[in-house]
């Protein structure tokens, strides 16, 4: 079978981490992996903030926990944070974010890294806390967090894949 296809049908989203850091070079090509991402009309449209200080980690596990009413960490101890936000302006920015967010989880998976997509992006980074984590890595414009992905070497596998559901593919 193509690796390519390997990769997508055996991907899945890890909720247990090790707390090893993930190498640069790793992590280097699973972001340019994200930069790869088709987006509308080639805008390129994304950000990415790669977290990987645990002091702003931590800070945006906290933040995040606060939007679902919980004080658990949302990203199960990875260490590695990829923070995807894309600019408002541009018509496809959802789209673009969220093909960056793909690109990002498939590229970790290929690399031997677990991944996994975490939500409430966009309610963090639309407060004036997120706002203030933005201008004080100077990162500006109308940007909306799109989503998280976290990164880092599995604690245990993961689970298969789910049997796929009757009728996801209508032929016509």
């Amino acid at each position: 079978m193509n690796e390519t296809i390997r990769c997508l049908e055996e991907r899945r989203s890890c909720r247990s981490y090790k707390p090893d850091p993930v190498p640069a070079e790793i992590l280097d090509r699973i972001l340019s992996a994200g930069t790869y991402a088709a987006t509308g009309m080639g805008r390129q449209s994304p950000v990415m903030i790669a977290v990987t200080d645990k002091a702003l980690r931590d800070r945006l596990s906290r933040m995040n926990a606060k939007v679902m009413g919980a004080d658990s960490d949302p990203f199960y101890g990875a260490p590695v944070v990829v923070v995807v936000l894309a600019d408002r302006g541009v018509p496809t920015y959802l789209y673009d974010g969220s093909l960056v967010m793909g690109n990002l989880m498939n590229a970790a998976h290929a690399l031997g890294i677990g991944s996994c997509w975490i939500h409430r992006a966009k309610e963090e980074f639309d407060s004036e806390e997120g706002k203030e984590i933005l201008r004080d890595l100077g990162i500006s414009g109308d940007l909306e967090g799109i989503g998280h992905c976290i990164l880092g070497y599995e604690a245990s596998p993961c689970r298969p894949a789910a049997p796929r559901k009757e009728n996801y593919v209508y032929r016509v």
